[in-house]
């Protein structure tokens, strides 16, 4: 079993299921950030038991790791959640918050520190789980119509190099002259049956135009960070072709 290598902290949390799960059952390593103003109160409200959220580790803004819930229990991080045959992703998942005020109010870059720490600590879990590198997911994938978490300012492509989650192989240029170039409802259709084939969720929504718009947001942000708009274009459909080719 790999030994973790980098410091961590005790600070449990409450907030979680009292029955242990095997540890076959972990399937899924879920990125979050905190999207509150101050570290001290998102660890604070991670560790209150009537803020009946949580999280298994907590990443600071110095790099430091904290442990709120061990690995076999179910902590309570994902909420309403699906990614292609799992329903209730807290079953069978990890979740790791990342210090980061989030999208409602000064959304940033995620420091250095926090990247090399995320990184060790993921790359052990992965180990020892034997994680697929598709379901190594942000909470914007996993609840599209209700998080934007981690977000678009996420280094996935970088983690994709260090050999944690995924990202297309396509160049750059090519992608850009497909920016911004409208599709017609056949190739629409075709990139709706991508996004399902990948992993996002479908829905029965009051608003299917509504719905599509953000699980294409929750896509750009997730595969196409430049511009996350929600509207389908030919460069969507490109990379969204080149991912289904790697999980056939």
């Amino acid at each position: 079993m790999p030994k973790l290598s980098i410091d961590t902290t005790q600070n449990y949390s409450p907030n979680f299921n009292a029955k242990k799960r095997q540890p076959k059952n972990i399937k899924f390593i879920i990125f979050h950030y905190t999207g509150m103003k101050k570290e001290i109160d998102a660890i604070n409200k991670l560790s209150n038991q009537k803020s009946k959220v949580s999280c298994h580790y907590f990443i600071r803004n110095n790099g430091k790791i904290i442990t709120l819930v061990p690995d076999l229990y179910i902590s309570w991080h994902a909420g309403i959640s699906a990614w292609k045959r799992y329903k209730s992703i807290n079953r069978n998942s990890i979740g790791i918050e990342i210090s980061n005020p989030g999208h409602d109010f000064t959304y940033k870059k995620f420091s250095n520190k926090q990247i090399k720490s995320l990184l060790k600590l993921t790359t052990f879990l992965i180990k020892k789980y034997n994680i697929k590198s598709n379901f190594i997911l942000g909470h914007s994938d996993i609840s599209p119509d209700r998080k934007k978490d981690p977000g678009e300012k996420f280094p996935w492509k970088y983690f994709s190099k260090n050999k944690i989650g995924y990202w297309h192989s396509l160049k750059e240029k090519k992608l850009l002259k497909k920016r911004n170039q409208t599709v017609g409802q056949l190739d629409k259709k075709k990139f709706i049956k991508n996004l399902h084939k990948i992993g996002y969720p479908k829905k029965i929504y009051f608003n299917k135009d509504k719905y599509l718009k953000i699980l294409t947001s929750a896509f750009q942000r997730r595969f196409r960070q430049e511009l996350v708009n929600g509207n389908i274009d030919q460069e969507c459909l490109l990379i969204s072709n080149n991912l289904i080719k790697k999980f056939k």
